[in-house]
Protein backbone atom coordinates (compact mmCIF):
# COMPACT_ATOMS: atom_id res chain seq x y z
CA UNK A 1 0.00 0.00 0.00
CA UNK A 2 1.04 3.56 -0.68
CA UNK A 3 1.93 5.75 1.97
CA UNK A 4 0.67 9.60 1.75
CA UNK A 5 2.26 11.82 4.83
CA UNK A 6 -0.10 14.68 5.40
CA UNK A 7 0.98 16.73 8.14
CA UNK A 8 -1.44 19.04 9.85
CA UNK A 9 -2.62 21.12 12.52
CA UNK A 10 -5.05 20.81 14.88
CA UNK A 11 -7.41 23.88 15.05
CA UNK A 12 -6.05 24.93 11.56
CA UNK A 13 -9.14 25.67 8.97
CA UNK A 14 -7.34 24.47 5.64
CA UNK A 15 -6.33 21.32 7.42
CA UNK A 16 -9.82 20.72 8.03
CA UNK A 17 -11.04 21.18 4.68
CA UNK A 18 -8.24 19.18 3.29
CA UNK A 19 -9.61 16.31 5.81
CA UNK A 20 -13.17 16.59 4.34
CA UNK A 21 -11.99 17.03 0.99
CA UNK A 22 -9.66 13.84 1.04
CA UNK A 23 -12.42 11.76 2.46
CA UNK A 24 -14.66 12.92 -0.50
CA UNK A 25 -12.15 12.32 -2.92
CA UNK A 26 -11.96 8.22 -1.10
CA UNK A 27 -15.16 7.95 -0.79
CA UNK A 28 -16.14 9.05 -5.11
CA UNK A 29 -12.54 6.59 -6.62
CA UNK A 30 -12.05 3.36 -5.05
CA UNK A 31 -8.50 3.65 -6.35
CA UNK A 32 -7.64 6.18 -3.63
CA UNK A 33 -9.00 3.72 -1.52
CA UNK A 34 -4.70 2.03 -2.19
CA UNK A 35 -3.46 4.96 -0.72
CA UNK A 36 -2.59 4.72 2.80
CA UNK A 37 -3.34 8.38 4.36
CA UNK A 38 -1.23 8.98 7.47
CA UNK A 39 -2.24 12.32 8.85
CA UNK A 40 0.81 13.49 11.21
CA UNK A 41 -0.32 16.16 13.72
CA UNK A 42 3.03 18.27 13.66
CA UNK A 43 3.21 19.13 17.23
CA UNK A 44 2.97 15.39 18.01
CA UNK A 45 5.93 13.76 15.88
CA UNK A 46 8.12 17.17 15.53
CA UNK A 47 11.48 15.32 14.19
CA UNK A 48 9.27 13.99 11.67
CA UNK A 49 7.64 17.36 10.70
CA UNK A 50 11.06 19.00 10.91
CA UNK A 51 12.97 16.37 8.25
CA UNK A 52 10.31 17.11 5.85
CA UNK A 53 10.82 20.29 3.83
CA UNK A 54 7.58 22.53 4.09
CA UNK A 55 6.45 25.85 5.95
CA UNK A 56 2.35 25.66 5.46
CA UNK A 57 0.47 23.19 6.48
CA UNK A 58 -1.52 21.04 5.30
CA UNK A 59 1.49 19.34 3.09
CA UNK A 60 1.37 16.57 1.89
CA UNK A 61 4.39 13.92 0.79
CA UNK A 62 4.65 10.93 -1.33
CA UNK A 63 8.09 8.98 -0.62
CA UNK A 64 9.41 12.17 1.02
CA UNK A 65 8.61 14.27 -2.24
CA UNK A 66 6.46 17.04 -1.22
CA UNK A 67 3.34 16.89 -3.66
CA UNK A 68 1.26 19.47 -2.32
CA UNK A 69 1.45 22.79 0.32
CA UNK A 70 -1.11 24.29 1.36
CA UNK A 71 -0.94 28.79 0.28
CA UNK A 72 -2.67 31.14 1.95
CA UNK A 73 -6.47 31.85 1.06
CA UNK A 74 -6.83 28.68 -0.87
CA UNK A 75 -10.55 27.56 -0.66
CA UNK A 76 -12.02 24.54 -0.21
CA UNK A 77 -12.38 23.15 -3.94
CA UNK A 78 -8.34 24.50 -4.59
CA UNK A 79 -7.30 22.19 -1.76
CA UNK A 80 -9.33 19.57 -3.17
CA UNK A 81 -8.48 19.99 -6.61
CA UNK A 82 -4.64 19.67 -5.30
CA UNK A 83 -5.11 16.40 -3.26
CA UNK A 84 -6.76 14.99 -6.27
CA UNK A 85 -3.33 15.93 -7.98
CA UNK A 86 -1.28 14.72 -5.45
CA UNK A 87 -2.97 11.57 -5.23
CA UNK A 88 -3.25 11.06 -9.08
CA UNK A 89 0.48 11.55 -8.36
CA UNK A 90 1.18 9.13 -6.03
CA UNK A 91 -0.91 6.18 -7.62
CA UNK A 92 1.03 7.29 -11.13
CA UNK A 93 4.52 6.16 -9.57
Amino acid sequence: MREIEIFYLTGCLYCQNARRAAAELVSENPAYGALNLKWIEETEEPALADSRDYFRVPSVFYQGDKLYEASPLQGYESIRESLRAAFDRALAS
